[in-house]
């Protein structure tokens, strides 16, 4: 992609009300546009990045067994009221009347939908376990949008949400989801702590959020240092087997938002493992039996041939606000840092003298090996001056800055630079080739 075609409007300067660092650098760097409170328009950069955090997400549901749908954005309220939250829920929701008078609105979350579309097609229990999921726009009507992504009204959220004939069963949906969890955010480039929970508005008695560790979290959080530093259970689980010892060993040690902290629990953790930070919670996951599926009259036939309610789950990941996230935990002075697996482009070639036919032959070169080796490539081919090229490549956060100029290629090299670590180095351009393309 060429730069003088792309559309890329950053900012010098981010808005004044742009208050946390991640809500400053996405403005900046041309990833969104506030058009209202909380509302934002997804610019090319940005919209580049949510799908592929959008994908890893997808991945991994696949991965554990779920299978996706599409929910619609708008809800009938009818559902809403069989379940009892449609009053309960209060001012977050936006109820809307259609031109025939219907009451609608824009679903928050879809556990009223996803439940009638169970109950009208699944009649037996051996139909089970089921996991649905969506990956679709949801809007609260927050009271103080702010912090961008973080805590806006319009938001992109993964919903899934498991059946199960028994509470036994249930607690083996929810393992898998907690599993599949851990695995996304190290694909993502987190670190994130699942920590016990208050279950909210979704109802039920197992909670857990996903929290990484950053200074702008909204919460603190208390938790055990070893939950820092434990890796990903991995994609060659077992997933219908037992998945207990994973959960069990990060549950074993304290780890609590909050609203759930307890302080007695807490000192008892050796004094050099305690941990008091704040928290940004990326995913969060519920355990809520049979809440939705008795009044809504979910059922199946079990194995005696009797009616049996249902037992469900719910499982949530703000796919926009991991964007927030991510930008939180990984930024310096000079702009957002992306991790490769999300990265807007893999690599921006920087192009110092675009009126230097040699100069731009080899960046022609270097783009096209690049794209024929399956590298996503940005190609600055703009007349903006050398400080302004490479203060927008660190600003936007790509990995690799491939800089190529009139002098570097009279002496036969280029410059390659690690945008993480800030790591420049000198070298042939076939060599620089083979180190991107790994």
């Amino acid at each position: 992609m060429r730069l003088s075609r792309y559309f890329l409007p950053t900012l010098k300067e981010a808005p004044s009300d742009a208050q946390i660092i991640s809500h400053q650098l996405m403005l900046r760097a041309g990833l969104i546009r506030q058009e209202a409170a909380g509302i934002y328009a997804w610019l090319p950069l940005g919209l580049r990045v949510l799908k592929k955090v959008e994908q890893i997400v997808r991945e991994e549901m696949n991965r554990a067994g779920a299978v996706e749908i599409l929910m619609p954005t708008l809800q009938l309220a009818d559902l809403w009221r069989e379940s009892g939250r449609y009053d309960d829920y209060g001012d977050e929701m936006l109820r809307i009347k259609d031109r025939h008078e219907r009451d609608l609105l824009y679903g928050p979350t879809a556990e009223e939908v996803v439940t009638e579309i169970f109950r009208a097609y699944v009649k037996s229990y051996k139909a089970l376990p089921l996991n649905l999921y969506n990956i679709q726009w949801k809007f609260r009507d927050e009271r103080r949008p702010r912090f961008g992504v973080m805590r806006g009204r319009e938001f992109l959220m993964k919903d899934a949400y498991s059946f199960d004939i028994d509470e036994a069963a249930a607690r083996k949906a929810y393992n898998r989801m907690f599993v599949a969890y851990l695995n996304t955010f190290e694909r993502l480039g987190l670190k994130a702590v699942p920590m016990k929970a208050d279950p909210g508005p979704i109802g039920g008695d197992l909670s857990h959020e996903f929290i990484i560790l950053a200074d702008t979290g909204e919460s603190q959080v208390f938790c055990h240092r070893d939950l820092i530093d434990m890796g990903a259970p991995g994609s060659d689980v077992d997933w219908f087997g037992d998945l207990q010892p994973i959960v069990d060993q990060r549950t074993a040690l304290y780890a609590a938002t909050e609203e759930m902290h307890d302080e007695t629990a807490y000192l008892a953790v050796p004094e050099e493992q305690r941990l008091t930070a704040r928290g940004i919670e990326v995913g969060h996951i519920f355990y809520f039996g049979t809440k939705y599926s008795a009044p809504m009259k979910a059922k199946v036939a079990g194995p005696d041939g009797q009616d049996t309610e249902i037992h469900g789950g719910s499982y949530g990941v703000g796919v926009s606000r991991l964007l927030g996230a991510i930008i939180e935990a990984s930024h310096d002075e000079a702009g957002i840092i992306w991790p490769d697996a999300v990265a807007p482009f893999d690599v921006v070639v920087i192009n110092l003298r675009g009126s230097d036919a040699a100069v731009s032959a080899a960046c022609e070169e270097a783009v096209q090996a690049l794209e024929s080796a399956g590298k996503d490539v940005l190609y600055d081919d703009t007349d903006e001056r050398p400080g302004g090229k490479f203060a927008t490549a660190d600003l936007i956060g790509v990995p690799w800055q491939l800089t190529i100029g009139p002098k570097g290629l009279a002496e036969g090299v280029v410059e390659l630079k690690r945008r993480a670590t800030g790591e420049k180095i000198s070298l042939p351009l076939d060599q620089a080739l083979a180190r991107i393309s790994g």
